[in-house]
């Protein structure tokens, strides 16, 4: 294979793109210290590339004027994206930082020649390859819907929620990332976020079996005992708390679940949880055997789809544009 060193050491991304998707699936958290050192790379191979361009010393020539309008758009145009998506909660922290790293590693096309071929195979004119790894992964991410609604019909489990969710048995919410896909009324896009469930638990020093055995003792706010420390809702804990109910005389209560009464007690959010959220998603994990919720598969994932793809085949949005007669390859 032929390519210049920077696009070369470019690949490095890939493995550890790879390993903070897994990370980002089975935790839902990607360390700070990931996203540095390829930043760090980044600028430094974007500051060799200019050199090669500017000495006309590298492998693959490219015109100086375009080098720096793909660097501009790419850089210009994707950081100030991935921040503003975070900032209204489109994309998660890993989700941001890791397009942030794709548009400074990746601002204009690579480039490796094989024995007869070239990768990426399509590359389209504006040749600004982050843009090229944003809309594949967007690609990518549309199959999941798919992908699930097959497997649930498979298996039997058709519903509503079948494009978007999968059913699992209550007990295991608090094992599961994502949100309920259901209230006392139904089906919701919106329900209970599963972290902040884990959030909740905690603070009451309660596991979920013990909430499902006596729903009516733990609904009732006076059986809340000294608040504990909510966490941030990530799966590893021990689940070994119990609380010692007080039972009341039934009726309504003014906080039920001391749903209410959570919330004020934390210094900052839960994934923007409300009381009436929390309030209707216990009622669910109380009373129902088996719910929907939907995995909440992070960004990060079909990110790195979309990067193998990209430096396989280029542009898959130019290549099927050009299938149904919009634009040439």
């Amino acid at each position: 294979m032929n390519a210049t060193l920077p696009d070369l050491l470019r690949l490095l991304v890939v493995p550890v793109l790879g390993w903070a998707a897994w990370r980002d699936i089975r935790t839902r958290r990607v360390p700070n210290r990931t996203w540095l050192p390829l930043i760090a790379l980044g600028v430094v191979l974007l500051v060799w590339d200019a050199w090669l361009v500017w000495t006309d010393s590298g492998l693959f020539v490219s015109d100086p004027g375009l080098f720096a309008i793909r660097v501009a758009f790419s850089i210009g145009l994707l950081v100030p994206f991935a921040y503003g998506f975070w900032w209204f909660g489109g994309f998660g922290g890993a989700d941001a930082k890791a397009l942030i790293v794709l548009a400074v590693l990746f601002p204009t096309y690579p480039t490796y020649l094989f024995d007869g071929f070239v990768l990426p195979a399509i590359q389209p004119t504006l040749g600004v390859f982050s843009l090229t790894i944003l809309s594949n992964a967007v690609l990518v991410g549309l199959a999941y819907p798919l992908v699930l609604a097959g497997r649930n019909a498979l298996g039997g489990h058709v519903a509503k929620a079948m494009v978007i969710g999968r059913p699992i048995r209550a007990e295991r919410a608090v094992d599961e990332y994502g949100r309920l896909l259901e209230t006392p009324e139904g089906f919701t896009r919106r329900g209970l976020d599963l972290d902040a469930l884990r959030m909740y638990l905690q603070w009451r020093d309660l596991s979920l079996s013990s909430l499902r055995e006596n729903p009516g003792e733990y609904r009732d706010p006076a059986s809340l005992p000294a608040t504990q420390n909510p966490g941030d809702g990530s799966i590893p804990r021990a689940d070994n708390g119990t609380v010692t109910p007080v039972l009341t005389d039934g009726g309504e209560y003014d906080d039920p679940w001391g749903a209410a009464a959570f919330l004020d007690d934390l210094d900052h959010g839960a994934y923007g949880t409300t009381a009436p959220d929390l309030r209707e998603g216990l009622d669910v994990l109380s009373e129902n055997e088996t719910v929907w919720i939907t995995p909440g598969i992070p960004f990060l994932v079909p990110m790195f789809g979309g990067l193998l793809v990209s430096l396989v085949a280029g542009d898959v949005l130019v290549w099927l544009l050009a299938v149904v007669g919009i634009g040439t390859v």
